[in-house]
């Protein structure tokens, strides 16, 4: 009766050992019972063999784990009757498992290394989402709106109602996974699981495909959906519609209809967040005696700005509350209008004759700036 060595204490190290003191201590034992360096003696060869089977466990952390819970038993092959000499990991069949995917089942959750768990079905696959783009005016982005969209979308088939089966007949479990909707195979130490490509995971196949929808279950159908756009929405905010997407196969959940939306540039405001700007130009007399101009708002009702004496061109003024609202919440943003002043470009000879009469009047202090500007000139020319 043969009995395994611990392969711990085949690298002579500790159970707690880390990665580096593994291979610290292989190297060190490799270099000592190399077949090279003890002449082909047949103890150190056998040695040798032993130590590297140890390393080859010990240095990958999920060998390692395995091997620490169950031993040599889940990975040597005496039990299941096949050849070969020695333990390593060969994959064989090992006592109290069918095949490594039961082992890392147990350990980690899971099926072999692909995570979609053994033995259970695939659900068929959830419908597609879908897009719908929809271009509002700036006035609909302020007040919302209530819209009918008609698309083209998979929708369940009302023949077999979604089931994919012609009426009066059925499923069947597939022979191929055993209703599993997934298939193993072996591929040395690993064991592999994908989508069984008889019924694409379903676990079961249909005996007599429905004729309408050939089997999937769904079929194009034109489509009339209500559509409610909340107040205060901005170019490229998404509405979700919950299930009014691609329709699953066979009797699986739809997919969700995103509606993304396109404001159109406004003949007036531009905007910004809940901010609505706007440039008013007001002339030059307005701009240096002060008044007010009116501004229509999109709320409908016009809105007065006043106008302070001696502004000047590119000047902000600010009315709260004149804005866009806020989407799902309370209150709106500020109208914000930038003042242009205008110069005027046709003037009548009493009006020119008047502006004649205040340039002789002029004492350089109407205008600060223009004053300022022109004596740092002359301080430049002077230099």
């Amino acid at each position: 009766m043969t009995t395994e060595v611990d392969y711990y204490e085949q690298l002579e190290i500790e159970r707690t050992a880390d990665g580096a003191a593994i291979k610290s201590a292989y190297r060190k034992l490799a270099m000592k019972y190399h077949p090279d360096k003890t002449g082909g003696c047949a103890d150190s060869e056998a040695k040798f063999k032993s130590v590297s089977e140890a390393y080859e466990c010990l240095k990958d952390p999920q060998k390692r784990a395995v091997y620490d819970r169950y031993g040599h038993a889940a990975y040597t092959n005496a039990q299941s009757g096949g050849g070969g000499g020695g333990g390593g990991f060969r994959g064989g069949g090992a006592g109290g498992f069918s095949d490594l995917g039961d082992i890392f089942e147990t350990i980690f959750g899971q099926s072999g290394f692909g995570g979609q768990g053994g033995g259970g079905r695939q659900a068929n696959r959830r419908g597609a989402d879908l897009r719908y783009d929809m271009e509002i005016t700036l006035d609909e982005a302020y007040h919302g709106k209530k819209t009918e969209i008609a698309i083209d979308v998979s929708a369940a088939c009302d023949s077999c109602e979604g089931s994919g089966a012609q009426p009066g007949t059925g499923v069947k479990s597939c022979g191929t996974c055993h209703g599993h909707g997934q298939v193993r195979a072996q591929q040395g130490f690993f064991v592999v699981e994908r989508t069984c490509p008889s019924c694409h995971g379903a676990g079961q196949v249909i005996e007599s495909p429905c004729r309408s929808c050939r089997g999937e279950g769904r079929v194009d159908k034109p489509k009339s959906l209500s559509v409610n756009i909340p107040a205060g929405v901005d170019d490229g905010t998404r509405i979700r519609l919950s299930g009014e997407g691609e329709a699953g196969a066979r009797g699986a959940p739809a997919g969700d209809l995103y509606i993304f939306l396109h404001v159109k540039r406004h003949a007036l405001f531009e905007r910004d967040g809940t901010t609505l700007f706007c440039r008013a130009p007001v002339s030059f007399t307005t701009a240096a005696l002060g008044g007010s101009i009116e501004v229509p708002g999109l709320d409908g009702n016009r809105h007065e700005i006043k106008i302070p004496s001696g502004i000047q061109s590119g000047k902000q003024l600010r009315q709260r509350g004149g804005g866009m609202p806020v989407l799902n919440g309370r209150g709106q943003g500020d109208l914000v209008i930038q003042v242009e002043v205008e110069t005027p470009t046709k003037l009548t000879a009493k009006q020119k004759e008047l502006l004649e009469a205040f340039r002789e009047t002029e004492t350089g202090e109407e205008c600060p700036q223009v004053s300022g500007f022109f004596s740092k000139l002359k301080d430049l020319w002077a230099d």
